[in-house]
């Protein structure tokens, strides 16, 4: 691993802990075992180095959908498989999790926007599928930016606003079915 990667690693393991606002740049020198100024030769600010460390959180979210779409099975199947997978990401990835968690209680604008970021290119990668099951004509014609916000918007409810409100989680049958029976019955032709 190269220096640039091994700071990108501890990087995200640092904000994964601390939260973009509390991590210095100081204790992911001491994660990645560098000095800082090695740190300043590859990513000039805090906020650059935190660009590249969601760069590759988006990167990852986008291997974990594509892992999931098999071009021999129904759109449905595909985007309930891809949902299912990005339900067990966002369960396991810390750094999203943190992020999430810091743009609630603090409202930290560098945290706001590259979550902003995250939702675009979430909303990018369904909106290509959404267009691709259209073309091979196994979902009505629609407008495939709008449907993919209102599926990422609809996650998003399902699996962080719905804890916020009420004393349970929800399962991923039941999300997974909520979204079958609905969103996903409402696309086919």
């Amino acid at each position: 691993m190269n220096k640039s990667q091994a700071i990108l690693q501890a990087a995200s393991q640092t904000f994964s802990l601390f939260g973009y606002k509390a991590t210095t740049m100081d204790q992911v020198a001491r994660t990645a075992n560098v000095g800082k100024g090695t740190i300043y030769n590859f990513y000039a600010t805090k906020e650059i180095l935190f660009q590249a460390v969601v760069m590759e959180l988006i990167s990852s979210m986008r291997k974990t959908v594509e892992k999931e779409m098999k071009p021999q099975i129904s759109f449905e199947k595909n985007a309930l498989n891809a949902l299912n997978r990005l339900l067990q990401f966002r369960e396991t990835h810390a750094l999203y999790v943190k992020l999430v968690a810091e743009e609630k209680e603090l409202r930290t604008p560098a945290v706001q926007s590259m979550l902003t970021k995250i939702e675009q290119e979430i909303t990018r990668i369904l909106a290509e599928k959404i267009q691709l099951a259209m073309n091979k004509g196994e979902i009505i014609q629609c407008d495939p930016e709008l449907v993919s916000y209102l599926l990422l918007k609809s996650y998003i409810a399902m699996i962080v606003d719905w804890q916020d409100t009420h004393l349970n989680k929800l399962a991923e049958d039941t999300i997974s079915q909520l979204f079958q029976s609905t969103i996903f019955k409402g696309l086919m032709p």
